[in-house]
């Protein structure tokens, strides 16, 4: 006879699991922004600051949940989970909260930061696999000898009733919330957060809307939609590897179809643009999948109405990440700018287009002269010019200075 299929959890098992977590996890923060609320000309906008979260992310929420709900013989066999971060953290902070031993398959390439954060948490780390794909096959083997206990990422009631909780603690602070912002990886958070906040807006009858945001580099969830079950995609690069997940969860995809109204995609430049903006103006460290929804609103990928709210589903971020991703998001917003001016072969030039920079209140970053370019007249050379400026228009305003000045001037790739 074959296994049932799993159900969805209903709000009773919502509430069950809010109780249950809260032994382990923090109410974290739900700021508002106003900045937000004005870029969506909504009321409010709010931000459930789970990057603030111990572990620093959602996950332990269902990874507590599940481990919680082991018999005593299967705790006694132990658990094995296979990640390259939060979910790795997650189960290995579960784990020794509840005195399991734990074992977790992470990427050779994993960033060093949760590679030592998980093995603080107290479980065996074991290095496997070029690719996250062979990581979970080692894990996958490794259940298979050693008879311990899987903990999958996003695809198990228990895992999902976890995650929902997260919309329980913000509609009882906010029950006037009209419009959910969630990201989506393999749809454990939003499948949770989805089905807990659309049962309880119909017990309360309350208008809820659920937007989901993936990185369009590694976005199954659009396809899966539109074939009707899930589809495997081929993922591209992405900065938010969080939820650089190629298949849906057969669950998850099933409530995500049932309880979210819409899926858009964001880019890595508007991922970026919103980590830098959250730094600036809510001063706070959110990592690239975590910053999903807060991009989508600056980028005008999503309509919202009502009271607002988006989750910062993380922040670990990996510092010398944080850093590149920083001078890519001040890029993107054309907080940087790249000018070649060509100069008459002669002094004083380099001091002069210096003055006009300077005039115009922009930031020389870098400087490039160079006389020996083969498509350059003997008598002049090019500068390049890398400056910081306050934004297009400015970067604008300080080429049509120097153009004034009587130099010929090209914008480069505002870089």
């Amino acid at each position: 006879m074959s296994e049932a299929a799993p159900t969805a959890p209903t709000l009773e098992d919502f509430e069950r699991a809010l109780e249950t977590v809260h032994r382990v996890t923090q109410r974290t923060p739900f700021e508002s922004s106003r900045y937000l609320a004005e870029v969506l000309d909504v009321p409010y906008v709010y931000l459930k600051c789970e990057n603030l979260q111990r572990t620093g992310a959602y996950k332990l929420r269902g990874a507590y949940n599940r481990l919680t709900q082991l018999t005593a013989e299967e705790r006694a066999r132990g658990v094995v989970a296979a990640s390259a971060g939060n979910h790795a953290q997650g189960v290995a902070f579960a784990a020794r909260e509840l005195g399991i031993r734990a074992t977790i398959f992470m990427p050779l390439g994993v960033a060093l930061p949760k590679l030592q954060a998980t093995r603080h948490y107290g479980a065996e780390v074991v290095l496997e696999g070029a690719t996250f794909d062979e990581t979970n096959r080692a894990a996958q083997e490794f259940v298979e000898q050693s008879g311990a206990i899987f903990i999958p990422p996003f695809d198990h009631p228990a895992v999902i009733e976890g995650q929902g909780t997260v919309a329980l603690e913000m509609l009882q602070l906010q029950p006037e919330i009209e419009t959910l912002i969630v990201p989506i990886g393999g749809g454990g958070l939003i499948s949770g957060v989805a089905s807990a906040a659309k049962q309880w807006a119909e017990r309360a009858g309350r208008p809820m809307k659920v937007i989901g945001v993936q990185s369009e580099n590694a976005a199954p969830y659009m396809p899966s939609l539109e074939a009707g079950h899930p589809v495997t995609i081929q993922t591209r690069p992405t900065i938010a590897d969080g939820i650089a997940v190629a298949r849906p969860g057969e669950l998850n995809f099933e409530m995500v179809r049932e309880y979210v109204d819409e899926v858009v995609t964001v880019s890595d430049d508007d991922i970026a643009r919103a980590i830098v903006m959250l730094l600036e103006r809510a001063k706070l460290v959110v990592e690239p999948a975590g910053a999903a929804g807060v991009a989508a609103i600056l980028a005008g990928k999503v309509h919202a109405s009502g009271v607002t709210a988006t989750i910062l589903s993380g922040g670990n971020i990996d510092p010398l990440l944080l850093q590149r991703v920083i001078g890519h998001g001040l890029a993107a917003s054309a907080r940087y700018l790249k000018l070649r001016i060509l100069l008459p072969d002669v002094p004083g030039q380099l001091v002069r287009t210096a003055s006009i920079v300077a005039s115009q209140n922009a930031n020389v970053v870098e400087v490039i002269h160079t006389r020996h370019a083969t498509e350059l007249p003997i008598s002049e050379v090019e500068l390049e010019l890398h400056i910081e400026t306050r934004g297009p228009e400015h970067g604008d305003a300080v080429a049509q200075a120097l153009r004034d000045a009587g130099y010929t001037v090209r914008v480069g790739e505002r870089y």
